[in-house]
């Protein structure tokens, strides 16, 4: 769905899931509406009941800190009516760490929940929702979650104080059946889904009124010009960060591959046999032989 300014120099949508834009539309004040629908999407799939309230809980520091131009974490924080926190964290890199990092996340929402003074039994329960785009754990499902259960026994719950759930937005391109007229989450994936087609977004947003608030307070922040260089400052250290952290890969391959091929030339594999198995040109492959 193609927006526009007012010099009419503005078209594409912008990819819901940049952290600055997730923020911006899901959690300040005001966006309560799309936010309980997305929540309720999400619990749905999980079994839980429906919430009839969610309260934001805005983090004024980073609001500064992303005026400023500093990097920080983006996530959305909000209460429900029965004092459940949920923790909303989008992730576009993998950087090697989402299950340590979420439970990180997690405990340190749990333990700043309870004041000095206070009973443990006045500790919340704290749910942690990460959207990632990138493949994470070996699941054909994209969506799961995770409880504290028995090992023996997964229908006993230790407690339901901790729940993390994981929305693999790679997994859900590549699943075929979207049930977008009966599933909630699959419209609001849709949505969130950079690559659907603008006709399709349309759908949806035609389908829920939730996902109709969201759009429109996305199409109403894209205007501006300061959240659009923001939007785009974010987006650009996103893609230094999943380059550099290729780079690195790709580096560490090759080096892997070295230390192979002279291992292999030390015991005396002809080159060509060398080349075979690890890939590496021959010249280059000559040169470690010293040829």
């Amino acid at each position: 769905m193609g927006m526009e300014t007012k010099n009419n120099t503005f078209t594409e949508r912008l990819n819901p899931l940049n952290d600055f834009l997730f923020f911006k539309v899901m959690g300040e004040k005001g966006n309560e509406v799309q936010l309980l629908g997305f929540l309720n999407a999400v619990f749905k799939q999980s079994g839980k009941k429906s919430i009839e309230s969610v309260e934001i809980l805005e983090n004024q520091s980073f609001i500064k800190d992303i005026a400023s131009g500093k990097s920080c974490i983006l996530d959305v924080l909000a209460v429900l009516s029965d004092g459940t926190k949920v923790n909303i964290e989008v992730q576009l890199s993998n950087q090697r760490n989402m299950d340590r990092r979420s439970l990180y996340y997690w405990s340190k929402i749990y333990f700043e929940s309870l004041n000095e003074g206070h009973d443990y039994l006045e500790l919340p329960n704290v749910i942690a929702i990460n959207i990632i785009d990138f493949d994470f754990l070996p699941s054909r499902n994209v969506h799961t979650c995770f409880n504290l259960r028995e090992a023996a026994n997964p229908s006993l719950i230790l407690s339901h104080a901790l729940e993390i759930h994981f929305i693999n937005m790679v997994k859900w391109r590549k699943q075929e059946e979207k049930d977008i007229a009966n599933n909630s989450l699959h419209r609001w994936l849709t949505w969130f889904d950079e690559e659907s087609p603008p006709e399709l977004i349309a759908e949806v947003v035609g389908m829920d009124s939730t996902i109709k608030a969201a759009d429109e307070r996305q199409s109403y922040v894209s205007q501006n010009e300061e959240a659009r260089r923001i939007y785009w400052s974010r987006r650009k250290a996103e893609h230094d960060r999943i380059s550099g952290i290729n780079g690195a890969r790709r580096e560490g391959r090759e080096e892997g591959l070295e230390i192979a091929a002279r291992n292999a030339l030390a015991k005396g594999l002809p080159i060509d046999v060398i080349h075979e198995i690890t890939g590496l040109d021959l010249e280059a492959i000559k040169q470690l032989a010293g040829n």
